[in-house]
């Protein structure tokens, strides 16, 4: 159906929701909101679906929600009378319409006979993870946007393991989805009619009680918060972390805890912050403004759902500085497997997971202590997936899971990244170096002293709306038929397309195939033992520039890293201009 068809579908469906219909009336009036509001169906991907709130095919509302709703709830009823009954659990952030959406999502289901259980206030991402497997459900939904800005909101699916659907998987999901041909007219029934048969249940305290329990598993140290004072400040930016966190910490015996007031406070507009990503500087003014006040050794960030961490340090010079998701992964590696070292419990066996654009520093600093790493595509999913995998076949044990933008997994009774897992676990590293009159950078620097100076970065591009899309793509495309020789005068050496599972080391003349999923991904390896990628977000939109290099010391990291970004971001740029 083309733009015009859905916009006169949207016009003349009598009863359409009162809200979305003012809304539609004000958006008519505007050719290119309304163009991007209806130029094609908001896409349910192999993550679920992620848009701007309001009336539209392309956007998220009561009735793009309903339609992934239905696909879902027709793929569950072909695996049968158990799936059916099993059920999903569905789980809510803190932003606009998310209780709506989520209500929305369940009776969709249980009008179809399945099983629902929703959450009775918001929830984390990890802990909707936890409740699949510990509900042993059929499938999962959270209603999130991670850490977009406050005019999106987004439908995350969940397998019954608890990670998200793998794209064999998704594939099935989405092929029900496309079939849904008018998602105005998909029936559900009421709310309280679903209560009152059973097929709606609300959930809360219990499963928090079983999920904190797990959360105390993954110390290593237990009683390091007895031995140390650490002045801890954390925020949960608006969002759902601060509960657990809180209780996470007081079982754990952290005193020094001060919660950033005016972000401890759920907030659909994030009113405090410009983004509410704990990857973002800005977003730590307040928690850096409490923790100079209280002389904190630690200022801990996370985004709305809980599954980003962001971490800031305390230098010689009093200032903070923040931790890139790299540098704290490599962190917890280090801090992780050094305590089973120390206790004996580090299995032979054992394994870390990174994505393909996350720094090689964890890979080396896992080999110090015999353990291996493997790349996955980017996407907890895949993680998720590496789990499952070696817990059946027990040929690997499952140590650390994480992804450069401040992703990380500790224990596996979540299988998306956990950031309340996260916080404890840094808490513990740094009472833990403390104790050692060591700060979380000391560590890191040590870290680089070890095995190089690793410096990564990233840049991104936004392109919004249907030319954006194409001109996202249009770049993609340039770099494959004209693929880069050198950057910044440094030699390309191999070439990485994971979108031909292909392989091509230019100066032997010879390709091999990649083992892992096709996806829109280039990676060009350089002769200084560089890397750089392109790739296109899979949730917002943007294309990314990933960039990673070497150096004998930290000044001269950073300098070859603003070369490196600054050149290829000109070549970009080129392109772009044409």
């Amino acid at each position: 159906m083309n733009m015009k068809n859905n916009i006169e579908k949207w016009k003349s469906y009598i009863s359409l929701d009162h809200y979305l219909q003012d809304q539609l009336t004000k958006i008519l009036e505007d050719d290119k909101i309304l163009c991007d509001a209806f130029y094609k169906d908001l896409e349910f991907g192999t993550g679920g679906m992620r848009g701007v709130i309001g009336p539209g095919t392309n956007r998220m509302n009561i009735y793009t929600i309903r339609k992934a709703s239905l696909g879902l709830a027709k793929y569950i009823l072909e695996h049968g009378e158990e799936a059916k009954v099993r059920g999903v659990v569905i789980a809510y952030d803190s932003r606009h319409k998310s209780p709506l959406f989520a209500m929305e999502a369940a009776r969709t289901l249980a009008t179809q006979g399945i099983q629902t259980y929703v959450f009775d206030k918001l929830k984390s991402t990890p802990e909707l993870s936890f409740a699949v497997r510990h509900l042993h459900a059929s499938a999962g939904i959270v209603i999130t946007a991670s850490h977009n800005s406050p005019e999106y909101n987004g439908y995350k699916v969940y397998g019954e393991d608890g990670a998200q659907l793998t794209p064999k998987e998704a594939d099935k999901v989405i092929a029900k989805v496309n079939e849904i041909e008018n998602e105005l007219t998909i029936s559900v029934s009421p709310e309280e009619e679903l209560k009152n048969a059973g097929l709606i249940q609300m959930i809360g305290g219990n499963v928090d009680r079983f999920y904190l329990n797990q959360l105390l598993t993954i110390s290593e140290r237990a009683e390091i918060s007895k031995e140390v004072d650490l002045g801890i400040v954390f925020t949960p930016l608006h969002g759902t972390a601060l509960n657990m966190v809180d209780k996470g910490l007081k079982s754990l015996g952290y005193q020094n805890v001060h919660y950033v007031e005016e972000q401890s406070v759920p907030d659909a507009d994030f009113s405090t912050v410009k983004s509410p990503n704990p990857e973002d500087k800005e977003a730590f003014e307040l928690a850096i403004r409490d923790g100079k006040e209280r002389d904190a050794d630690i200022l801990i960030a996370t985004d709305p759902d809980a599954d980003r961490l962001g971490v800031a340090v305390k230098k010689a010079d009093g200032e903070y500085t923040l931790l890139t998701g790299n540098q704290t992964g490599a962190i917890l590696i280090d801090y992780i497997l050094n305590s089973k070292k120390e206790k004996g419990t580090l299995p032979n066996n054992g394994r870390i997971f990174k994505t393909i654009v996350t720094s090689e520093l964890g890979r080396k600093v896992a080999e110090s202590y015999g353990v291996s790493t493997e790349d996955v595509l980017t996407g907890f999913k895949f993680i998720g997936e590496k789990i499952k995998q070696y817990e059946q076949t027990g040929e690997y044990e499952f140590l650390f899971g994480y992804e450069e933008s401040y992703g990380y997994l500790i224990g596996d009774f979540a299988r998306d990244k956990d950031a309340i897992q996260a916080v404890l676990m840094a808490v513990e590293a740094a009472a833990y170096y403390k104790k050692q009159d060591l700060t979380l950078y000391d560590a890191l620097l040590e870290i680089y002293k070890r095995f190089g100076y690793y410096k990564e970065d990233l840049h991104s591009l936004t392109l919004k709306g249907k030319d954006g899309a194409e001109q996202i793509q249009s770049i993609l495309t340039h770099f494959r038929a004209e693929p880069l020789q050198e950057i910044n005068g440094i030699e390309v050496v191999s070439i990485e397309d994971y979108k031909t599972s292909l392989r091509s080391d230019i100066q032997n003349q010879t390709e091999e195939s990649i083992s892992l999923p096709k996806s829109n991904v280039i990676k060009y390896f350089l002769a200084d033992g560089s890397w750089v990628c392109l790739r296109p977000s899979g949730t917002e939109p943007k294309i990314k520039f990933y960039f990673s290099v070497i150096g004998d010391s930290l000044e001269g990291s950073e300098a070859k890293l603003s070369s490196i970004k600054s050149s290829l971001i000109s070549k970009v740029d080129t392109v772009v201009a044409r």
